[in-house]
């Protein structure tokens, strides 16, 4: 029987199957969206009528025997950052308050054509800056697990939509930790992938290589389907990785017996990790040992990480956004407003050191992953914190002065080009969702997949492999 914890591939298969239409199973979604969605904020221009209308649709091409694409008939949700054409898409910004867009981006094209049914744009913070999602817009997007907690960012809207039962799948985006964080903080899988694997269109800057979009969902098979659609060559993104998509379709569980897992709580020494989150991240080495696995504490020595991702960060939001700051300076919140201001003192010199860091950084981890198979980190240096901050001002008594400060774990791997998965791992005492941050050589998606799905059954922890639901 399908209900709206059942899994994307369960519910396309039964669409398929005509086990349950199109808009029965949209029906299903849209009752829980009813039900929850007052409380946890997660989706926002949630249109019925228009998503009714895709799905009679879909029930047609089903009953014409016509092929059917792999996410035929499920109920998606979009960023809202992300392009639909003729859907309001703020960016969580009053300054885009009204904005209709007037085109599908790239992302968007992709899960159309492949059967997706589109019911709403996911919550994020103003512009996806900041992994804490609440904006002037439409509000905060709250935990489902604690309602009082944050969800997360920047992509958190989606997280929670799918903790929440309310879509089976939905995509974001990642900087510093935006696909990352809000999987981490909800207990559903999000994945960072290597640059190019995930064409982004249209872009005003194709070499741009720290911001990318990807998948979430419940499970790591669940997100593999989607991350198959949204991969691929695509002829007006020539930097576009060229393995077709289709590759990531199918992931089996990988042997983790003789597999080389480096285990840092703080990578040496990088950042500040709460002891709830340190407990539970060294509690999977006994996980991994369990299944056969060697493992060592061990990490990549990135001592420029950090300068690089502030560096092209304040960069690319001064280019992106400094129009905008110039011309509303007050509609913009502080935080996001410093950050573009410390572009503006940047030299062409100062971002080719940035890129050069990079490229260093890069050659770093290539080396380190020919001793060890996969990095295993916290993704968030603390659990999901009080919705009403802006993000922690402190961990251990050390003071978080940015909102960009405590999100170190996830931003210091960002600049490494490696992909980066979030997979639940457990509870904190007070029964707060804690991430574990698996991360592969770069280009390595097939093969964490593999270990990412080995590594959740063995955790049980996840929404998606019969871990602990929001009561909601």
């Amino acid at each position: 029987m399908i209900d709206v914890y059942s899994s994307a591939r369960a519910m396309a298969q039964a669409v398929a199957a005509r086990e349950i239409s199109a808009r029965e199973l949209l029906a299903l979604h849209l009752a829980r969206i009813g039900q929850v969605n007052g409380t946890v904020n997660a989706l926002v221009s949630i249109d019925e009528e228009r998503a009714y209308a895709q799905a009679a649709a879909a029930d047609e091409r089903t009953l014409s025997g016509e092929p059917l694409g792999v996410l035929h008939g499920l109920p998606y949700a979009v960023k809202d950052t992300h392009h639909v054409a003729g859907w309001r898409t703020t960016f969580g910004s009053p300054v885009m308050a009204d904005h209709v867009s007037a085109y599908d981006e790239l992302v968007v094209e992709r899960v159309r054509a492949a059967g997706a049914v589109v019911v709403a744009k996911s919550n994020t913070p103003e512009f996806a800056s900041g992994s804490h999602t609440f904006n002037p817009v439409f509000g905060t997007t709250v935990n489902p697990y604690d309602t009082g907690r944050s969800a997360g960012g920047s992509s958190g809207g989606a997280a929670a939509a799918l903790a929440a039962g309310m879509v089976p799948l939905a995509d974001g985006s990642d900087m510093g930790g935006s696909l990352r964080n809000p999987a981490s903080f909800c207990n559903v899988v999000g994945l960072r992938p290597t640059w190019g694997r995930v064409p982004t269109w249209p872009t005003w800057n194709l070499w741009e290589t720290v911001s990318v979009q990807g998948p979430l969902a419940r499970d790591v098979s669940d997100l593999a389907l989607l991350l198959s659609v949204l991969a691929g060559p695509d002829p007006r993104v020539p930097t576009a990785d060229s393995t077709a998509g289709e590759v990531f379709r199918e992931v089996r569980p990988a042997s983790l017996d003789g597999l080389r897992v480096a285990l840092s709580v703080d990578l040496g020494g990088a950042f500040e990790v709460e002891a709830s989150v340190a407990d539970i991240v060294r509690a999977q080495a006994g996980v991994f040992a369990g299944a056969g696995a060697h493992i060592e504490e061990a990490w990549p020595e990135l001592p420029d990480a950090e300068a690089a991702f502030r560096t092209l960060r304040a960069w690319l939001m001064d280019y992106t956004l400094g129009g905008v700051l110039d011309s509303r300076p007050d509609d913009l919140k502080p935080s996001l407003a410093d950050n573009i201001r410390a572009g503006r003192p940047l030299s062409g010199h100062d971002v080719a050191v940035a890129y050069a860091q990079r490229t260093a950084l890069a050659e770093k981890a290539r080396e380190f992953f020919t001793r060890y198979d996969v990095l295993a980190l916290p993704v968030s240096q603390v659990p999901p914190f009080p919705a009403d901050q802006e993000y922690p001002h402190a961990i251990n008594g050390r003071p978080q002065e940015t909102y960009l400060d405590w999100m170190r774990a996830a931003f210091l791997i960002t600049v490494t080009g490696c992909p980066a998965i979030s997979v639940p791992a457990g509870f904190t005492p007070d029964g707060l969702p804690v991430g574990l941050q698996l991360v592969g050589p770069a280009g390595s998606e097939r093969r964490l997949l593999a270990i990412a799905r080995a590594y959740e059954q063995l955790s049980g922890a996840g929404v998606g492999v019969g871990g602990p639901r929001p009561a909601l």
